[in-house]
């Protein structure tokens, strides 16, 4: 037996699943996404055995992506966990069959408390699809089980379902990068979306330099910062900064004369300069904006402060 070849063949029936299931979507999925939208609570997210654990998974990427929700076990349900409902909330099932029992248990509980119940089955003629508010058909031909029995290609249309869901769900309320670093401020995304200048940027040995010196000087203050720039001062105030590129196009330009030539001829009189509390995507913009590789970090007087590098905002 070639295992290879039952894997790739396991991922493209699996595959073929994804895309079939998108024909299937149509009006239902449009009033889902405007119940969502609407809903007042949370969008308590429920399933049973392998449906259960994808609804725990399109539970935790509704929450992380602006959509309040979270799991519900149907098996705990009738053993206290049904008060973490209120008439706020609305319920999202998912039942490849549509027909499972402990599912369909407390589907009365939510008529009588007049709880929005959307069902995602297999099955248009279910019992989840007759007494769901809104059904939702995710129809699989077969599994990708060689025996068509292990829930496979299901749960697999169930959980692109739900990525679905949450990504519309996320451009209809605008969801960006900011605020899902907000919701995962422990993650490298909510680092660096929630960093300024003041966590990075460098402070000590920052090449400095006078408008009066000489090119000749200058190149190798240039050099020893190993930061391709130095920051013409005057007195405590920044005046200027000079990169690499300036003292070679001054080179090129001058030749002989360019050693004679002093730092306030060719430095650059208006840098970009951020204050400690700009945020890294910020400057991130400000250098690609301006095709530079780093900002001058000052205060309200133009003192220097400190320097941050392209390389830093990538944190």
């Amino acid at each position: 037996m070639n295992v290879r070849e039952v894997a790739a063949r396991c991922l493209r029936d699996e595959a073929d699943a994804i895309l079939q299931a998108i024909p299937q979507l149509d009006d239902a999925f449009n009033r889902v996404v405007e119940m969502i939208l609407g809903c007042e609570g949370k969008v308590v997210v429920t399933g049973v055995g392998k449906s259960g654990h994808v609804a725990a998974k399109i539970a935790a990427t509704l929450a992380s992506t602006g959509t309040p929700a979270f799991f519900l076990n149907p098996l705990d349900a009738f053993h206290g966990d049904l008060g973490m409902l209120s008439a706020k909330d609305m319920v999202l099932a998912f039942s490849n069959s549509g027909q499972t029992d402990e599912l369909l248990r407390f589907v009365p509980f939510l008529h009588e408390h007049h709880i929005p119940l959307i069902g995602v089955s297999g099955n248009p003629e279910s019992l989840l699809a007759r007494n769901s508010d809104v059904h939702v058909l995710m129809h699989v031909a077969h599994e990708a089980c060689p025996l068509n029995l292990a829930p496979t290609s299901s749960t697999t249309v169930q959980l692109a379902f739900g990525d679905a869901l949450a990504i519309a769900l996320m451009e209809v309320r605008h969801f960006d990068a900011r605020d899902f670093a907000e919701l995962h401020p422990g993650g490298t995304l909510g680092k660096r979306l929630l960093s300024t200048a003041h966590d990075v940027m460098r402070t000590e040995d920052l090449p400095t330099i006078s408008p009066s010196m000489s090119l000749a000087e200058a190149i190798l203050i240039v050099s020893r910062g190993k930061m391709g720039m130095a920051v013409a001062m005057e007195g405590e105030r920044v005046a200027g900064i000079i990169t690499d590129g300036d003292v070679r196009r001054a080179m090129e330009r001058m030749h002989e004369d360019f050693y004679n030539v002093r730092v306030a001829e060719v430095m650059t009189t208006s840098p970009k300069c951020v204050s400690a509390d700009t945020k890294l995507t910020q400057i991130q913009q400000i250098l690609h904006k301006n095709n530079i590789h780093a900002v001058l970090v000052t205060d309200h007087e133009n003192h220097l402060v400190g320097i941050v590098e392209s390389l830093s905002c990538m944190i």
